[in-house]
C-alpha cells in the first residue's frame, strides 16, 4: 500500500493534476453557493470536459468539486439561510442565527474548520481503509438499509423543536410527499392525479430550495415591510466581531467534530444515505449530547460543527464503495462512476493492486489536498463572505429568487420543478410564520423511498418471516442495538438530571 501511495504522489505532482485540483475546488465553491445546483450538477458538467484528460487529473477535479461544492452550500446557508445544497440545510438552522447576532465571520470560520476536518477524516479513511470498508458495505442487504433509514427517521425527534405535534406533522407530510409517483415494487401510480410529471415523484431538491431559499426571500420581504433593511441589526458589528472561536468554544466543539466526522464517514459509505442524511443525523446527535441543547436553533456552534463535519466526511465515505465495489454511495458518486468507466478505471481490487493503483491513490490524495486548499480559501475569504450581511434586503431578495429559479430549472430543465419550488416557498413561509418546523418535512421526503422500498425487499428476502431473517443478520442486529440506545439516551439523561437536581435540593 505504501508503494501505491508513493506512486499516487508521483502521479499527482504534475501540472495537469494540480491545475485540475485548483479548478475543482474553486468551481465547486461557486456552484455550491447557488441554491439547487450543488456538486451533482457540477460533476455532471465535468464529464464531457474531462474526456481527453489524464484519468487521475479528471477524477481529482471531480472529487475536489464534490467536497468543495458541499462546503460552498454552507456559506449561503450561514449568511442568508439559503442553503446551496441539501447537505447544508442543517447548517442554516444555527448558522443564520449566529449571523443575525453579528457573529457571521466566526460562524463561517467554524463551518470552514469543521468542513475541512470532516473532509480530512473521510479522506484519510478512504486512503487507508477503502478495501476493507468496501467489503463491509457489500454485506448490507435491504434489511440493513431499512434500519439505517429508521435510524434517520428517529432523528426527527431531535428536529421537531418545542412543539412535538407540529414537528411530527411536518415529518408525516414529508413521508406522504415521498410516496407520490410510481410504486417502487409494483409500478402502480400513487397520488399522481393523471399528471405525467408526478409519475416520477416529487424531487426533494426543488422542495428544499423552496422551503429554505424562496421562503427566506419572502421572510426578508416581510422584514422590509416592517422596516428592517438588512439581515443584521448592527451592520458595523458584523465585521468587527471575532474571526475565530475562543479556546473555550473550540474545546466545546472538538468532541462534536470528531464524533460527527467518524459517524459521517460511516453513513457516507452506506449506499443511498448520503451527505444530507448524515448532516441531519449528526445534528440531532449533537443536540442530544450537548450540555446546552436549548441553544440549538438559536445559534449553537455545536450545531453547525456537527452538520459540516458530517456532510464533508460523508463525501469521502461515499467514494469507498464506489472505488472498491462499483456501488455509488450518493448521487454525485453515481455520476463519478460514469467518469471512472469513461477513463477505463473499472472499480474493484485491480484499482488498488494493478497498474492503475497510482492513479487511484492520486485521486484519494487529491481529495485530501482539495480539503486543505478549500480551508485556506475559506478562512482567507471569511471577511469577504461576511460582507453579504451588509447587502440590503432589497438587493439580496432578487438575487436569492434569481438563483433559486435558475438553480431549480438547471436540474432537469423543467418548469414544473420551478413551480413546485415556488409553491413550497409559499408553504415554507407560512410554516415558519405558524411555528411548523421544515427540516422534518425534508428528512421525511428523503427517507421515504429508502424506507418503503427496502422494507418490502427485506420482506421478500425473508419470505415473510422478518424476525427469523433479522436474527441471522449480525450487522442488522448491531444497527438495531444502536437505534435502541439512541432512543433510550434522552430517557437516561432525563433520569440522571432529575436525580442530580434532587441531590442538590436535599
Amino acid at each position: 500500500m505504501l508503494q501505491a501511495i508513493m506512486d499516487g504522489f508521483a502521479v499527482l505532482c504534475n501540472l495537469e493534476c494540480m491545475v485540475s485540483l485548483v479548478i475543482g475546488v474553486v468551481s465547486g465553491m461557486i456552484i455550491g453557493i447557488i441554491p439547487g445546483l450543488g456538486p451533482s450538477v457540477g460533476v455532471a458538467l465535468l464529464i464531457p470536459i474531462t474526456f481527453n484528460m489524464h484519468p487521475a487529473a479528471a477524477l481529482t477535479m471531480m472529487a475536489a468539486l464534490y467536497t468543495s461544492g458541499v462546503y460552498g452550500g454552507s456559506i449561503t446557508a450561514t449568511l442568508c439561510k439559503t442553503p446551496g445544497t441539501a447537505a447544508s440545510a442543517a447548517t442554516a438552522l444555527d448558522g443564520y442565527e449566529l449571523t443575525k447576532q453579528g457573529r457571521g465571520m466566526e460562524a463561517i470560520s467554524v463551518v470552514t474548520i469543521a468542513s475541512v476536518f470532516g473532509g480530512l477524516v473521510g479522506g484519510f479513511l478512504l486512503l487507508f481503509f477503502a478495501p476493507p470498508l468496501g467489503r463491509l458495505s457489500l454485506r448490507f442487504s435491504a434489511l440493513e438499509y431499512f434500519l439505517v433509514a429508521c435510524f434517520g427517521l428517529l432523528v426527527v425527534s431531535g428536529l421537531v423543536g418545542k412543539n412535538l405535534s407540529k414537528g411530527l406533522f411536518s415529518a408525516a407530510l414529508g413521508l406522504l410527499l415521498g410516496t407520490v409517483g410510481l410504486d417502487p415494487i409494483t409500478g402502480v401510480s400513487r397520488f399522481t392525479f393523471g399528471s405525467m410529471y408526478l409519475e416520477n415523484g416529487i424531487d426533494y431538491t426543488p422542495v428544499l430550495v423552496g422551503l429554505f431559499s424562496m421562503a427566506q426571500a419572502l421572510i426578508l420581504v416581510a422584514d422590509m415591510i416592517k422596516g428592517k433593511g438588512m439581515i443584521v441589526d448592527d451592520p458595523a458589528a458584523a465585521l468587527r466581531g471575532r474571526r475565530f472561536p475562543t479556546k473555550e468554544e473550540f474545546k466545546t466543539i472538538m468532541p462534536t467534530m470528531i464524533r460527527s466526522s467518524l459517524i459521517g464517514t460511516f453513513i457516507g459509505f452506506v449506499p443511498a444515505a448520503g451527505a444530507a442524511i448524515s448532516s441531519w443525523i449528526n445534528y440531532s446527535l449533537a443536540k442530544k449530547f450537548s450540555k446546552t441543547p436549548e441553544k440549538f436553533g438559536h445559534g449553537a456552534m455545536e450545531g453547525i460543527t456537527a452538520s459540516e463535519a458530517a456532510n464533508n466526511s460523508a463525501c469521502g465515505g461515499a467514494m469507498i464503495p464506489l472505488f472498491t465495489l462499483g456501488i455509488p454511495g450518493s448521487a454525485v458518486t453515481a455520476i463519478m462512476y460514469g467518469g471512472l468507466l469513461m477513463h477505463g478505471m473499472v472499480p474493484g481490487n485491480s484499482l488498488f493492486t494493478g497498474p492503475q493503483a497510482g492513479s487511484t491513490y492520486a485521486i484519494f490524495i487529491g481529495f485530501i489536498l482539495a480539503n486543505i486548499l478549500m480551508g485556506i480559501l475559506g478562512l482567507g475569504l471569511t471577511k469577504q463572505f461576511a460582507r453579504v450581511c451588509l447587502v440590503p434586503n432589497a438587493v439580496l431578495v432578487p438575487i436569492i429568487i434569481a438563483f433559486s429559479v435558475i438553480g431549480t430549472y438547471a436540474l432537469n430543465y423543467s418548469m414544473e420543478e420551478v413551480f413546485i419550488m415556488i409553491l413550497f416557498g409559499v408553504i415554507g413561509f407560512f410554516m415558519k410564520m405558524y411555528g411548523f418546523e421544515t427540516p422534518p418535512l425534508i428528512l421525511g421526503m428523503v427517507l421515504c423511498g429508502i424506507l418503503e422500498s427496502n422494507f418490502r425487499r427485506a420482506m421478500i428476502l425473508a419470505r415473510g418471516d422478518l424476525v427469523t431473517y433479522f436474527f441471522h443478520r449480525p450487522i442488522a442486529m448491531i444497527i438495531m442495538l444502536i437505534i435502541i440506545l439512541f432512543a433510550l439516551i434522552p430517557v437516561f439523561m432525563s433520569y440522571f438530571e432529575k436525580r442530580s437536581a434532587k441531590g442538590k435540593t436535599a
